[in-house]
């Protein structure tokens, strides 16, 4: 095998739960890896330069942090990275990075296909369709409809761009306002959302879970929508008041939702919102997309030969605010 350029070989240790990471041999080109599921992950990481984190959403990391004392770099398998951080890894050196970007695009199909679904009233068509009953009804157009993208990354600048392509009229919402934004044209400050939400058919939920946007959409921001307006969840459940929602929806203070994430998830049987006819719920599966493991495993080859060849690493997260705040480098896949 051809190792990498440079003085040694890293040592990747890859934490996997049951399949192994694709793209593995290209990635033993490149370094020593050893494999560990998560009861060997601290014999793993002693010496290793870098994790390799597979299964992404193991508290392995943070239970055997003791271990970890020559790691340079973290790398997971997740865009979404809230849940994973603790005190002692922000505070590190550790340089962390996620697949920002990979799952973008496919998500933005799903909160289309949200969209496409509420305004055409397909839950409905196939209720009928079960009684065999032929009943004709008018639907929404959804040109022209006002969309609030909560949530300027990757993500919710792909959602915005195909809501665009339909003649749909798209804001963002993010950490601060400003205007003249090429994808979102004005971008409001999430804070305010209570203040500007009334103005919009659709507000969709695309952002990270921080501090900041825990429990973002609550019982005022839910009774400042209009009562024809929908609520699009891709993000993380816990955007979301959860209790204040099923009452939103109960009473009809919104006339429906879209959810892909739920807090708590899944979301326990019994649970109203499982119940309502205005709901619509997946299981967490809006970029999950047939081949997106293997894209996974492509952006993680990519970054590791940066890391090197000595360049810098795509996709790095600002640990502090627990998400990728810049763009650059660009990573594809």
């Amino acid at each position: 095998m051809t190792g990498a350029t440079g003085p040694k070989r890293p040592v990747v240790a890859a934490l996997y739960r049951e399949a192994l990471p694709p793209r593995l041999a290209e990635v033993e080109e490149l370094a020593e890896v050893r494999l560990t599921k998560a009861d060997g992950l601290a014999e793993a990481m002693d010496g290793a330069d870098v994790l390799y984190q597979w299964h992404s959403f193991s508290p392995a990391l943070r239970e055997n942090w003791g271990a970890a004392s020559s790691l340079q770099w973290i790398h997971v398998t997740a865009a979404g990275v809230s849940q994973l951080m603790f005190d002692e890894l922000v505070a590190s050196d550790v340089t962390y990075t996620n697949s920002r970007g990979v799952l973008s695009t496919a998500i933005a199909e799903f909160a289309l296909g949200f969209v496409l679904d509420m305004a055409k009233d397909s839950q409905g068509s196939f209720r009928l369709q079960q009684e065999q009953r032929w009943q004709h009804r008018t639907t929404r157009k959804i040109q022209g409809q006002r969309a609030l993208v909560v949530g300027t990354g990757s993500i919710g600048r792909e959602i915005a761009r195909l809501f665009r392509a339909v003649g749909m009229e798209v804001s963002g919402a993010g950490r601060t306002a400003r205007p003249g934004d090429a994808d979102f044209g004005q971008i409001h400050s999430s804070r305010e959302l209570a203040g500007i939400v009334g103005d919009y058919d659709y507000l969709v939920l695309a952002a990270p879970l921080t501090a900041d946007t825990k429990g973002l959409v609550g019982a005022d921001v839910l009774a400042a929508m209009k009562p024809s307006a929908r609520l699009i969840n891709v993000g993380r459940g816990e955007l979301v008041d959860t209790p204040a929602l099923t009452e939103a929806l109960t009473s009809g203070s919104i006339a429906g939702a879209a959810l892909d994430v739920v807090h708590p998830e899944p979301l326990p049987a019994g649970h109203p919102l499982w119940g309502l006819e205005n709901v619509i719920i997946t299981p967490h599966m809006s970029g999950d997309t047939e081949g997106y493991l293997d894209d996974l495993g492509k952006l993680f080859v990519d970054n590791l030969k940066r890391y090197c060849n000595g360049e810098p690493l795509g996709n790095v997260v600002d640990k502090a605010l627990g998400f990728v705040s810049t763009p650059e480098p660009s990573l594809t896949f």
